[in-house]
C-alpha cells in the first residue's frame, strides 16, 4: 500500500541517491552502463562526461488541463457548461484515488516503488543494452523515470502552438523524443531519465511522484489522467474503481492507444490479414490479457486474495462509457450563451496578448470560468424560443433570438435562439443548423452584419429630443409628409413628399405630443421632432449607449455624415439585439450604461482567482433625462405598440417595437432590474414575414409573446420597482402663440390654425352680427395656449344677436386686470386655475362678441406668474 511518508530502502537505492555526487557513484554508473555504452560505441569515460554535463534538475510544469465554463442553475448552483482541451484531465488529490488503483499500479509497473532511490539501475540499463539491439523492448523503467518522461513529453507539447499546422506532426514527434530507445540518443536519453529522477526523489514524496504519474499519464487518445480514465471507461471516478476497473486502468499505462476499449467498431489493430482485435466483439482480449496480467501481480504480492484474483479474471470487459465533448456543443440549449463566452475568451486581452496565446489558454490553462448564465431566465428563454420559432421553415430562412441583461451591472442573464447548434462543416441554416450567434454581433460570433432594428432605435432621437430640453408634452405636426431639410454635421439633407417615409399602415400622421409619438412609434412624429435636432447628435447618443454596428463598424461615421434620416431617425441600421439590449438598460438604469458581460469570475489551474475582462458602468445621461424616457416609453407597453409584450405580472415595463422592411421585427423591453430584447426575422432579410406562420401566430408578431414570456421570467426571479418620476421640466406643457382667426372663412381659420399646428373642430353655429359661415367665435382665444390644443371654432349664423353687451378683449392683460375690466364692463369672471399675476391667454365669449349683462366669461392663463 501507498505509504504517507517517503522511505528510501534498499542499498541501491541509497547509493543511486548520491549519482552525480561522489566518486563512488562514478564507479557505479560506469559499472552500470559500460554493456549499453560499449554496444553503442561510446567509451566509460564519454558515459561519465555525458552524464555528468547532463541537466539535473527538472520542475515538472503543471500539466495541461481542460478550460470550463460554469452557468448557474436554478437551484442557485454552478453547473459545468462546456469544457475545452487538448487533453482531458481531471488532477485529483491523493485521497481521491482508490488504493486498489494505487496496488494496481506500483504491482504491475513497479512493486518497489517505495523501496528504491528513483532508478532501478541494472534493471534499467539491462532494458537500454536490449533495446539498442534490438533484443528486446521492455522499458524497466520505475514509477518515477516514468513520470519523468510524461513529465518531458509534457512539456514538449507544452511547446507546440494548438494553432500550428503540423500540430499532430509536433505532437507526435514529443512522444517519439521522449521515448527514443535506439542507438547513443537512446542511451543519452535513458541517462538524462535516470539523473531526473534522482533529482525528482530528492525534491518530492513518493506519495507525490505516485500522484503525479496518475494525474499526467495518458489513458488513450485525449483521456489523461486517472480520474478523466474512471470517468470516460466506465462512468466513475478514481476513488470509487472496483478491483476489475482498477485493473484494467492500471494495464491501460502501458501503451494507452493500443489498450483502449472505447473503440467498439474498427478495434484497436487489425493483424496483417486485416482483422480487426480488441474489440466489444473479441471481448476486448488484448486489454483483457494485460488486466489479468496486473491482478496476477497483485495477487502475487499479496494484495488481493485468491478467490479476489479468480473472481475478477472470470469477469468480463464491461465499459461504461462516458462522452468526452468538448467545445460549446456539450452545452446542448446553452451552446449559444457558451458560444458568446467563447469568444471572449479567444478576443480579450485579459487571456493572452495574442491570439495563439489566448486559445492555449483556453485548450489548456485549466481555467474554471463562472458565467452570467441564470438558469431561472435561460430555461424559459430557450423554452419559449423552441416553442414559437421553429429552427427551420420552408421558403424562408427563419430566425429567432433572445437575450436578457441585467440593467445595473450588465450581466446577460441569457441567450437563447431557434436553430440547432452546431459547427459542422455541413451545418445549414435551412435545416435549422447554426454556430452563429443572432443576438451578438461579429465579434461574438455573430451576424456578420447585424440586423436592422427598425423603431426600436427611435430611443435615441428621444433622448437627444430630452438633452436638449424638450419636453416630451411637446406637440408637433406629425403628419405625413415631413419634407424640409435636418441638419446633419453641419450640413444639411433634404426631404422631399417623393422621399419622406410613410407610416406604417400607411397612416397620415397627427399634430400630437412626443409622448404619444413614442406610444405610437409614429414614423413621420419622429421626424419632426429629428427636424429641430441634428442628426449626427442622435448616432452620437447611440454610440454613447454601447450601440456599434453588427460588423463592429462605429455609428458616429457611416460617411462623415447620415446618407438620410432613416436609418438615424427610424432605425435602418443593422445592429446586434445585445447592443439594444444594453442601451435599454441604459434607461432603466438612470442614465448609467453597463457594459454588456458574460464572466463574472475565473479561477486559475493554481487555484487563485484571475482578473475577469475589463468592463465599466458609465454615467452617460442624466438621471431625469432617463426618468423622463421611461414615462414616454411606459406608454408603448400600456396602450401603445408593445402592449401585447407586457407581462402585466404586477411589474412596470418600458419598450419599444421596431419592424424594418417586414423582414425584420424587433422587441426591446425592460423593467428597473432586466432588459430583454427579442429578434425574429429573415436571416437573409429577402423574405416578408407576413407571409409565413408558425403555430398559429404570423412571424411579424411571434415577437409579442416571446419578449413577455422571457421578461416574465425575469420579473419572477429579478423583480422590479416604479421608474422614477418624470423631470417636471421635460414634461411641461409647452406654449405656443394661437392666431385671431375670428371673423375668418371656416377654410382660411381652419388652414392659418393647421399651420400653426393646432388641431380644428367646427361648433354648432352662434348668432353674430359677422357674415354668415365666418368665424364668430374660437375657443381658446388667440394668445398663449398650449401647443397642439384643439381649438374650437363656431361660425356665424348670419342672425343678429339680443341685446345684449360687448365683452372687452382681455388676453395677454394680467389676470387681476383683465377680471377687473370684465366686472367692469358688467360681466361674471370664471378664471380656474388663474391667479393674479398670470397672463391672459385666452377668453370664451372672444372679444367682442356679444353677451348678456351678468353672464360669466371664462378665462384661461399661462403659468408665469
Amino acid at each position: 500500500m501507498p505509504q504517507t511518508k517517503r522511505t528510501l530502502s534498499g542499498v541501491l537505492g541509497g547509493l543511486l541517491g548520491l549519482v552525480g555526487l561522489s566518486a563512488v557513484a562514478g564507479v557505479l554508473v560506469t559499472a552500470a552502463v559500460t554493456p549499453a555504452i560499449a554496444v553503442a560505441g561510446v567509451t566509460g569515460s564519454q558515459a561519465l562526461t555525458i552524464f555528468d554535463n547532463l541537466p539535473n534538475s527538472l520542475t515538472p510544469n503543471p500539466p495541461m488541463e481542460p478550460t470550463e465554463f460554469y452557468g448557474t442553475g436554478e437551484d442557485g448552483k454552478p453547473f459545468l457548461l462546456a469544457k475545452f482541451f487538448d487533453q482531458n484531465r481531471v488532477p485529483v488529490t491523493f485521497e481521491q484515488v482508490s488504493p486498489l488503483l494505487y496496488d494496481a499500479i506500483l504491482s504491475s509497473e513497479d512493486k518497489n516503488f517505495y523501496e528504491h532511490g528513483g532508478v532501478n539501475l541494472l534493471q534499467t540499463m539491462k532494458a537500454a543494452v536490449e533495446n539498442f539491439t534490438g533484443s528486446s523492448s521492455r522499458g524497466a523503467s520505475t514509477i518515477t523515470q516514468q513520470y519523468v518522461k510524461n513529465a518531458l513529453i509534457q512539456e514538449c507539447e507544452q511547446g507546440v502552438s494548438p494553432n500550428d499546422e503540423d500540430y499532430d506532426v509536433k505532437i507526435q514527434q514529443c512522444f517519439e523524443g521522449a521515448a527514443q530507445s535506439k542507438g547513443a540518443e537512446g542511451i543519452e536519453r535513458k541517462l538524462q531519465e535516470m539523473r531526473y529522477a534522482v533529482q525528482i526523489e530528492k525534491d518530492y514524496s513518493k506519495n507525490e511522484i505516485l500522484l503525479g504519474y496518475l494525474n499526467v499519464s495518458n489513458f488513450g487518445g485525449t483521456t489523461y489522467g486517472i480520474e478523466a480514465a474512471a470517468n470516460r471507461y466506465f462512468g466513475t471516478s478514481a476513488a470509487k474503481v472496483t478491483l476489475v476497473q482498477a485493473a484494467t486502468l492500471a494495464g491501460m499505462v502501458q501503451e494507452p492507444n493500443l489498450l483502449r476499449i472505447d473503440r467498439p467498431e474498427e478495434g484497436t489493430w487489425t493483424d496483417k490479414d486485416g482483422v480487426a482485435h480488441n474489440t466489444a466483439a473479441d471481448g476486448y482480449a488484448t486489454t483483457k490479457d494485460r488486466r489479468d496480467y496486473v491482478l496476477g501481480q497483485m495477487l502475487k504480492n499479496g494484495q488481493i486474495t485468491k478467490e479476489q484474483h479468480d473472481a475478477a479474471v472470470e469477469a468480463p470487459i464491461e465499459p461504461n462509457l462516458t462522452q468526452t465533448t468538448q467545445g460549446c456543443g456539450a452545452a446542448g440549449t446553452n451552446a449559444y450563451f457558451c458560444q458568446y463566452v467563447k469568444s471572449v475568451v479567444e478576443t480579450d486581452e485579459a487571456f493572452g496578448a495574442t491570439p495563439e496565446k489566448r486559445l492555449e489558454n483556453m485548450r489548456r490553462g485549466g481555467m474554471k470560468i463562472y458565467t452570467s448564465l441564470d438558469m431561472r431566465v435561460q430555461g424559459p428563454a430557450v423554452q419559449s424560443l423552441r416553442d414559437r420559432v421553429p429552427p427551420s421553415m420552408p421558403g424562408i430562412l427563419v430566425g429567432g433570438a433572445g437575450v436578457s441583461i441585467e440593467a445595473s451591472t450588465g450581466r446577460i442573464l441569457s441567450i437563447a435562439q431557434n436553430t440547432d447548434f452546431s459547427e459542422s462543416a455541413n451545418a445549414s441554416l435551412a435545416n435549422g443548423q447554426s454556430s452563429q450567434v443572432f443576438a451578438a454581433d461579429k465579434k461574438h460570433n455573430g451576424s456578420t452584419n447585424g440586423f436592422e432594428t427598425g423603431s426600436t432605435w427611435k430611443l435615441f432621437t428621444l433622448l437627444q429630443w430630452l438633452e436638449e430640453g424638450h419636453s416630451v408634452n411637446e406637440v408637433l405636426d406629425g403628419r405625413y409628409p415631413v419634407v424640409g431639410q435636418f441638419s446633419q454635421c453641419g450640413g444639411t439633407y433634404t426631404l422631399t413628399r417623393d422621399n419622406s417615409s410613410k407610416n406604417f399602415g400607411n397612416g397620415s400622421g397627427s399634430v400630437s405630443s412626443v409622448r404619444r409619438f413614442t406610444a405610437a412609434s409614429l414614423n413621420s412624429g419622429f421626424l419632426a421632432m429629428a427636424k429641430q435636432l441634428d442628426l449626427c447628435d442622435i448616432n452620437k447618443m447611440a454610440k454613447r449607449l454601447g450601440v456599434h454596428y453588427g460588423n463592429m463598424g462605429d455609428v458616429t461615421t457611416d460617411g462623415e455624415a447620415p446618407n438620410d434620416p432613416f436609418g438615424t431617425v427610424l432605425g435602418s441600421k443593422s445592429v446586434a439585439p445585445i447592443q439594444m439590449a444594453g442601451a435599454y438598460t441604459t434607461v432603466a438604469n438612470k442614465g448609467i450604461f453597463c457594459e454588456p458581460r458574460v464572466i463574472d469570475k475565473i479561477i486559475g489551474q493554481d487555484g487563485d482567482e484571475i482578473p475577469v475582462p475589463k468592463t465599466s458602468c458609465t454615467q452617460v445621461i442624466t438621471p431625469e433625462v432617463a426618468a423622463t424616457a421611461a414615462y414616454a416609453l411606459r406608454g408603448v407597453m400600456e396602450g401603445g405598440t408593445g402592449t401585447g409584450a407586457n407581462p402585466y405580472d404586477g411589474i412596470p415595463v418600458i419598450g419599444k417595437t421596431g419592424t424594418a422592411e417586414t423582414s425584420h421585427t424587433m422587441l426591446v423591453e425592460s423593467s428597473t432590474k432586466v432588459t430583454t430584447a427579442v429578434w425574429v426575422g429573415n436571416v437573409d432579410g429577402r423574405k416578408d414575414l407576413r407571409d409565413f406562420w408558425a403555430n398559429g401566430t404570423r412571424l411579424n408578431d411571434i415577437r409579442y409573446p416571446l419578449a413577455r414570456d422571457i421578461q416574465r421570467a425575469a420579473n419572477a426571479v429579478y423583480g422590479g420597482d416604479r421608474f422614477p418620476e418624470p423631470d417636471s421640466n421635460l414634461t411641461r406643457r409647452v406654449m405656443k402663440d394661437l392666431p385671431d382667426v375670428v371673423g375668418k372663412t371656416i377654410d382660411e381659420a381652419t388652414r392659418i390654425l393647421d399651420s400653426a399646428g393646432f388641431s380644428v373642430q367646427v361648433g354648432d353655429a352662434v348668432d353674430s352680427t359677422l357674415p354668415k359661415g365666418t368665424v364668430a367665435e374660437q375657443n381658446p382665444g388667440a394668445g398663449r395656449v398650449a401647443g397642439g390644443a384643439t381649438i374650437t371654432l363656431r361660425p356665424s349664423s348670419g342672425t343678429s344677436p339680443d341685446a345684449g353687451e360687448t365683452v372687452p378683449k382681455v388676453t395677454k392683460m394680467k389676470y387681476n386686470q383683465a377680471k377687473a375690466a370684465l366686472e367692469d364692463a358688467g360681466f361674471r369672471v370664471s378664471g380656474e386655475g388663474c391667479k393674479n399675476g398670470s397672463t391672459v391667454t385666452g377668453q370664451d365669449p372672444a372679444a367682442d362678441a356679444t353677451a348678456a349683462e351678468g353672464s360669466a366669461v371664462t378665462l384661461t392663463c399661462a403659468s408665469d406668474g
